[in-house]
């Protein structure tokens, strides 16, 4: 009598069942970023973000947003990186459906900023390093980040040895503030005096002082609100004491200065001491 084949085997599968996708594979991969900017900065968060493992898809000048849009329409963040001078076209440019995942990076960066492009709780880092071509990146202070994407930027910048922290977003304006009295004091002081925010600050505390007053009060027409300016001053102090060396001026800061005077007189405050050193230094205010 002929043995039949073991029951089992009628069952069996007539070709081999996939395996599973392994870890690191397409299939796993995590949203990639979108990053609209290529300059010093971008490549320092490309970099940070490639180095935690997320996809970056970087966007030129000449690239369509709305391509690319089509191509990646759900991005875990869209991070822009360009000049505060390129923002807001960049940001008029920008496709509605990656408006609630934009992520900004600017210097004198404020809500008034986002909310004129209707776009209501981006992912904001105050950054606090630099990055200069031909040098390595110098780190100030911790940077810290808010909103939706905070956590996965954070992370991003540990990777690679930059320190960050996620802020409560009710915290973020402050933060802000703080960034922008450091830039605009010591680049429009630095326009009179020279040398370091060392310096700055312990050769020059008065001048430093009035100026500082009379950024804070166009700082807190921009905002809308009431500051806390000594929280706004501590963290103006911790970057100093962070980078004693850091000079006070670069190329931005007779920019920097025309358009502080110009938000002041937009808004009626009287500023004496950024006007007399606008005119010291041949700008016509």
């Amino acid at each position: 009598m002929a043995h039949s084949a073991p029951l089992v085997n009628s069952f069996a599968p007539r070709c081999a069942l996939p395996s599973p996708p392994a870890p690191g594979s397409l299939r796993f991969m995590k949203q990639p970023v979108t990053l609209i900017g290529v300059g010093e900065m971008g490549a320092v968060f490309s970099h940070a973000l490639l180095r935690s493992g997320r996809p970056v898809f970087p966007i030129l000048r000449s690239t369509s947003l709305e391509d690319v849009a089509r191509v990646v329409p759900e991005p875990a963040l869209v991070l822009v990186t360009v000049g505060e001078d390129d923002l807001h076209t960049s940001l008029d440019r920008m496709p509605d459906g990656w408006r609630s995942r934009a992520g900004l990076i600017q210097n004198e960066l404020l809500p008034r900023d986002w909310d004129r492009h209707g776009i209501e709780s981006p992912t904001v880092a105050v950054v606090w390093f630099e990055k200069k071509p031909g040098r390595a990146t110098k780190v100030l202070i911790p940077t810290p980040v808010a909103g939706p994407a905070a956590r996965m930027l954070v992370k991003a910048l540990d990777s690679i040895d930059i320190p960050a922290l996620q802020i409560p977003d009710e915290d973020l304006v402050d933060a802000l503030v703080a960034k922008n009295l450091y830039i605009l004091t010591a680049n429009i002081v630095g326009l009179r005096t020279g040398g370091t925010v060392s310096e700055l600050w312990n050769e020059h505390r008065s001048l430093a002082g009035t100026v500082g007053s009379e950024i804070l009060d166009i700082q807190e027409w921009l905002v809308g609100a009431p500051l806390d300016r000594e929280r706004a001053i501590d963290g103006m102090v911790r970057a100093i004491e962070g980078d004693p060396d850091h000079g006070t001026t670069g190329r931005s800061a007779p920019r920097r200065l025309e358009r502080a005077i110009g938000h002041a007189r937009s808004a009626g405050i009287e500023t004496p001491a950024l006007i007399e050193i606008g005119r010291e230094a041949g700008l016509s205010v």
